[in-house]
């Protein structure tokens, strides 16, 4: 006599037949017919598995089925790599790609990115160009430096600069400036790889003038260096060279002076609580290379900024490295427009996110607070809201002392923990991603974009739906 788990097995459709589905057959006219077979079989093997180990004793309709069908097809469909809504108040959040682009800088990568371009064609004379000279002339107009070029992060700019400026020469730099900065960079590390050897001088919170004159050797120095120590702070009995001081002692010994200040600061954001270098400093103070990132306080792509005198900068040009580090067209073309958003220092607050971010008047974060609220509560009542200040950061390794008066809309519930919700808020449709704090879910209003609202209003109504309070 069949036992109940065989019956249930012989019960089980074959995935041919399911195939047949006018749901099934609907789903494949815009998705890979194998993509369809996969999640049917997944969903049929996992029946099986669950009816072998008693877990399951009965077999679901084939309305129901087909519906898990779909639901697997749906989620096999989505993308690793996803947009959503950051309401963390951590304006570069490096675990949620740092900078937003402005919106010229997506036309322009929008542009190139489904056509052929003159990437490397120079269209005067009709032959083989450099990738280097589209965005070399708008930066050195920006930036004040003789040239300029673009590798694909600041690791890399520090690489190439090393390499082909002091390979196998030493280069002295301040032992309280050999940073660590996220995803394991280390200056030592990366000084090692380069072929330069590293020189320590002074100690962890007081360097001076002397400690790079006592450490010059004529035969064996090759550069000094200055890191911007731009993820920490050393507070209390400190001191530190300058860079004015330090290009007068790379005067002094007849040595190029790189400075590495990291974030990519353009415009002064002083009076918004930023006290950071901007790079029109490190010009003007006469560093002979100065090296920075094109994702972070800059607010353009993922890339590492080369700047400074010609002959440096060609130098780098032509090193071995400069093509395993190079950027493709995409990167190239928004590095460009964001570049030239700055030909407008004040109009650039206003049209690059990231300092559209920083310099938000507290009016508008209520403003918005207030908006996102109500589209809240045009949705659900489940939740008790609020509006509360908060504490909000530049991030991404800028500015690490500095804390921006935000706004956060405050949801709680008496029957919901916060740790769920914050959950829940991940599994929507378009994720968002929160803070929690006194068992309350905090959405920070400074990084949720205008067009942004009505989703991330939506987003609570299925957490809602989803702990079953809607």
């Amino acid at each position: 006599m069949m036992d109940n788990r065989q019956l249930l097995l012989r019960g089980l459709p074959k995935i041919d037949e399911l195939l047949l589905d006018e749901q099934l057959v609907f789903f494949m006219e815009s998705t890979p017919r194998s993509v369809v077979v996969d999640a049917a079989r997944e969903i049929i093997d996992e029946l099986r598995r669950e009816i072998l180990s008693g877990e399951r004793e009965d077999t679901p309709e084939k309305d129901e089925l087909i519906a898990e069908i779909c639901d697997r097809i749906t989620g096999k469909k989505k993308r690793n790599l996803r947009t959503l809504i950051n309401a963390t108040g951590v304006v570069l959040h490096t675990n949620l790609g740092r900078s937003n682009l402005c919106r010229a800088a997506v036309e322009s990568v929008t542009a190139v990115a489904d056509s052929y371009s003159n990437l490397e064609y120079d269209l005067k004379k009709g032959a083989r160009g450099l990738r280097h000279d589209h965005v070399e002339k708008i930066i050195a107009k920006i930036t004040g430096a003789e040239a300029a070029m673009v590798v694909n992060n600041n690791a890399a700019a520090t690489m190439l600069c090393l390499s082909a400026m002091a390979f196998g020469k030493e280069v002295i730099t301040s032992r309280g400036e050999l940073v660590e900065i996220g995803g394991s960079f280390r200056i030592p590390e990366i000084m090692e790889q380069s072929g330069a050897h590293l020189k320590e001088v002074g100690t962890t919170n007081k360097t001076k003038p002397s400690d790079y004159r006592n450490a010059y050797d004529p035969e064996k120095t090759g550069a000094l260096m200055k890191v911007h120590t731009s993820n920490y702070r050393i507070l209390g009995f400190t001191q530190e060279v300058t860079l004015k001081e330090m290009v007068d002692l790379g005067k002094e010994m007849n040595l190029p002076v790189i400075y590495d200040m990291g974030s990519g600061l353009m415009a002064d954001l002083t009076r918004y609580g930023v006290d950071e270098p901007t790079v029109l400093d490190a010009v003007n103070d006469g560093a002979d290379v100065v090296l920075f990132s094109g994702d972070k306080l800059l607010g353009g792509p993922q890339g590492g900024i080369l700047i400074g005198k010609k002959e440096y900068i060609d130098r780098m040009k032509k090193h071995p490295l400069a093509r395993a580090f190079r950027v493709d067209k995409m990167t190239l073309a928004a590095m460009e427009a964001t570049f030239f958003e700055y030909l407008d220092m004040e109009n650039a607050k206003k049209t690059i996110p990231v300092l559209q971010m920083i310099t938000v008047s507290r009016e508008e974060l209520q403003n918005k607070a207030d908006r996102l609220m109500e589209a809240i509560k045009a949705r659900t009542d489940a939740f008790t809201l609020g509006s509360e200040p908060c504490k909000d950061q530049v991030g991404g390794g800028s500015a690490p002392t500095v804390r921006l008066n935000g706004i956060a809309v405050s949801i709680a519930s008496e029957t919901v923990p916060a740790e769920r919700l914050e959950r829940l808020f991940r599994r929507a449709e378009t994720p968002v991603i929160v803070r929690v704090a006194h068992d309350k879910v905090l959405l920070s209003v400074r990084t949720i974009k205008e067009e942004e609202i009505e989703t991330a209003a939506s987003a609570v109504l299925f957490a809602a739906a989803q702990a079953g309070v809607n």
